[in-house]
């Protein structure tokens, strides 16, 4: 069951602007937009000092990019790159308006002829130097960055994936982008749906499998990724709780033993929602499974179930669609 976040609005804003020596911090006032400044963001080790609010962002992941959709800040954006399934209807129309860099990473040159002021990767392969180049290089041409604590080359830098650790990204790129008032109004919006979430639980009493990937092994959601923290905002319990992780190996047996009332299928460019029914459909043995039986399926978009912006998007898509089952 979600336990309503721990950290208020304006406590994540207090921890952001007021430590030092932490390894996330971003020192701003929640003020007019575009005072403030000089800031600091802080994550994977690098720090940025910003002078002024960037107006040439580039966003080189969907996630990157979606956080900056869901603030509201399109308008900062010199350009975006490398999808992993549709942007939302909600904020097409924005990102229509951005150039598209390329289908998967730009070239260094095609990154550096957009002008940026500022690059927001969500993955440490961005800032290779056939991409953007490394944060200090990048710092070196007076171009500010910002790496997604999530994407951390060092995953023991890596925080715990949470509502209020996703929060907490979101406040620093308001900040980094002289708007922090947006990311209050935006986090409180999502508070208030997953507290709503919370005293539904249209998930309870329901055993889930949550299928990302692969077939001779199957890729699941774990114990401490997305998946879960969906699973756990709607009430429902996660067959592969045991698991370390966000994903990890699962295995057939357990699914077979477990005989899940919901299957939830990733669906990516890689690997299509499609796919996975398709393969479970045809399998001689897990045809039998209840939820295939009963075509149990919930498709939910990848990008809506890593720790980013659309986590909650996520966590109310998989509740509305369960409610559609007629499960219970």
């Amino acid at each position: 069951m979600f336990i309503r976040s721990a950290l208020s609005v304006s406590a994540i804003a207090l921890v952001l602007s007021g430590c030092t020596g932490s390894p996330e911090s971003a020192k701003a006032d929640d003020v007019a937009p575009g005072s403030g400044f000089p800031v600091e963001v802080t994550s994977c080790g690098h720090t940025s000092t910003l002078n002024q609010a960037p107006d040439r962002v580039v966003t080189l992941n969907q996630g990157a990019t979606e956080v900056v959709l869901a603030l509201g800040l399109s308008e900062q954006l010199a350009g975006t790159a490398y999808l992993d399934d549709a942007v939302p209807e909600k904020w097409r129309a924005a990102y229509d308006a951005v150039p598209v860099l390329a289908k998967e990473y730009p070239s260094h040159e095609a990154f550096l002829a957009s002008e940026p002021d500022f690059a927001y990767a969500s993955y440490a392969s961005a800032f290779d130097a056939k991409v953007a180049g490394t944060p200090a290089e990048l710092e070196k041409g007076g171009i500010g960055s910002y790496l997604s604590p999530f994407g951390c080359d060092d995953k023991s830098t890596r925080p715990a994936v949470s509502f209020d650790s996703v929060w907490a990204e979101v406040t620093q790129i308001a900040t980094a982008l002289g708007h922090p008032a947006n990311a209050t109004d935006l986090i409180a919006e999502q508070e208030k749906a997953l507290s709503t979430l919370s005293d539904e639980a249209p998930g309870a009493d329901l055993d889930v499998f949550w299928y990302d990937s692969g077939t001779k092994t199957p890729f699941v959601g774990a114990n401490a990724g997305g998946p879960q923290l969906i699973l756990d905002a709607i009430g429902a319990e996660n067959i592969f709780a045991d698991l370390d992780g966000a994903w990890s190996d699962g295995n057939w047996e357990d699914v077979i033993a477990s005989d899940p009332d919901v299957i939830v299928l990733a669906d990516a460019v890689w690997d299509t929602a499609d796919d996975k029914s398709a393969y479970l459909t045809k399998d001689p043995v897990l045809k039998n499974l209840s939820a295939v039986k009963k075509k149990a399926f919930v498709t939910v978009p990848f990008s809506e179930t890593t720790a980013g912006v659309r986590l909650v998007d996520g966590a109310r898509n998989v509740a509305e669609q369960i409610a559609g089952l007629g499960l219970s």
